[in-house]
């Protein structure tokens, strides 16, 4: 369950054709033009039954074995007026993202709703700790004078969203960059909504690991940048292996969460601390698997066609 602009996605259908699993790929904005529902359920029924159809392809629902929710487009109802189109937004959510969400049997990659928990920064940080993850010293707040003194108190310090929005710059999409801030810049627009300060790791490296069901791969990113999602051109990509505690504290997290992918980034010390930095439940990692040979398509493939029944 994706949008149609979606590579990633395209890699894990193409493995799984060649494996001759059935796939049918949907995305929510192409309902109600092109995506249809039917769900049944009540009398004998105890589960929903039923189908959802695309152009080319039926899945009954009973028989969906996994469902990769990856990075499907939201509702649109371009016809209708304002109220009408809220009212159909709600239904369409609460009805057809509702039964999708409650598939009988299914494993869910992620399932949307672990996904919503997991996608706030502060759970994900609270839970980190938790779970034995040694995390940087962090303030989230609207106040002017508690940001300039966790500043001056725990500087250097970068500030970063609590969420990523897209804009767009000359028609290109852009992110809001990690940057560092000086406590002479915090001015009383601080007040207008909640930000995210947080201690600058000194670090050698960045780490991402992908967890995928059981298994756990790890590549370490050398950019000499803040923020290596600024510039891939400066990448250097290596394959490594997280120590045990990382590896026990990733499954954790993910058990906590409810979730059984995870895409974690770890600031790396010249002494080999790791840091935990965030965990995003759909994030990216095919970029990743040409320069290091790390088999996560297949990974990935063999957790949706083991599907809930025969999971570890």
């Amino acid at each position: 369950m994706t949008n149609l602009d979606d590579p990633t996605a395209d890699l894990v259908i193409a493995a799984l054709h060649d494996r001759d699993v059935p796939v049918v790929r949907l995305d929510s904005g192409d309902f109600p033009a092109t995506l249809s529902c039917s769900a049944y359920i009540g009398g004998d029924t105890t589960r929903w039954s039923g189908s959802v159809a695309t152009p080319t392809r039926v899945a009954e629902l009973g028989d969906v074995r996994a469902l990769y929710y990856r990075r499907p487009s939201g509702f649109a109802f371009p016809r209708l007026n304002t109220q009408d189109t809220r009212f159909a937004v709600l239904q369409a959510r609460f009805g057809l993202g509702g039964v999708l969400a409650s598939l009988p049997g299914c494993l869910y990659v992620n399932h949307p709703n672990r996904i919503g928990d997991a996608e706030y920064k502060p759970a994900g940080l609270a839970a980190a700790a938790a779970c034995g993850f040694s995390t940087p010293q962090t303030l989230i707040t609207n106040q002017p004078d508690d940001a300039r003194a966790f500043i001056k108190e725990h500087g250097p310090v970068i500030f970063k969203p609590l969420a990523v929005p897209l804009y767009l710059v000359d028609g290109k999409s852009q992110t809001v960059p990690v940057a560092e801030v000086d406590a002479s810049e915090v001015d009383e627009s601080i007040a207008g909504t909640m930000h995210l300060f947080q201690t600058r790791v000194d670090k050698a490296a960045d780490v991402r690991v992908t967890v995928i069901g059981e298994r756990i791969f790890a590549v370490r990113i050398d950019s000499g940048l803040l923020d290596w999602r600024t510039d891939y051109s400066t990448h250097t990509y290596t394959s490594i292996t997280a120590p045990r505690t990382v590896e026990r504290a990733l499954h954790a997290y993910l058990r906590h969460f409810g979730l059984v992918f995870g895409a974690f980034d770890f600031a790396l010390s010249e002494s080999g601390e790791w840091t935990f930095i965030e965990c995003n439940p759909s994030g990216q990692w095919a970029w990743m698997e040409p320069p290091t040979g790390l088999p996560m398509t297949a990974a990935l493939a063999d957790l949706l066609e083991r599907g809930a029944h025969d999971r570890p």
